[in-house]
């Protein structure tokens, strides 16, 4: 049994999806990892984790406006606004998605669907420095 951690570091340009899925793949490949879980957690309030569709844009472009619809920028309806519009309604949106995520290893291979892909979902409107911590746990 082996444990090994690594950290990701995703440049957000505002709210957004971003893709990291292929860098999930190349670690596993460099360790040669083969049968295992890695757990992947983000260590922001106001960004989450989503595994989702890859293949269509549409489907990104969709839950951005499911989101901003259901979780409005709208001063009003919040007391928490340090940091702006965006903010309260960042940490909502990021409390009902996940800050992290497991993801089975078998044989060498990250097991997701042939149109899934894991995502960074950045809540917020400016750009950011999200880090993303891998935990490995297998053979």
């Amino acid at each position: 049994m082996i444990q090994n951690f690594y950290n990701i570091q995703v440049q957000t340009i505002g709210q957004n999806l971003y893709e990291f899925t292929s860098d999930i793949i190349k670690w596993i490949e460099i360790n040669n990892f083969k049968n295992g879980i890695i757990n992947v957690s983000i260590q922001h309030t106001s960004a989450s984790l989503i595994i989702q569709e890859n293949a269509d844009p549409d489907v990104k472009k969709d839950l951005l406006n499911f989101f901003n619809k259901l979780v409005p920028m709208d001063s009003s309806l919040y007391v928490h606004s340090t940091e702006g519009n965006d903010d309260m309604p960042a940490h909502i949106k990021s409390s009902i998605t996940n800050n992290q995520i497991s993801i089975s290893v078998k044989n060498g291979q990250l097991l997701l669907g042939t149109w899934q892909g894991v995502y960074l979902f950045e809540h917020r409107l400016n750009s950011q420095n999200r880090t993303v911590i891998l935990h490995y746990l297998g053979d």
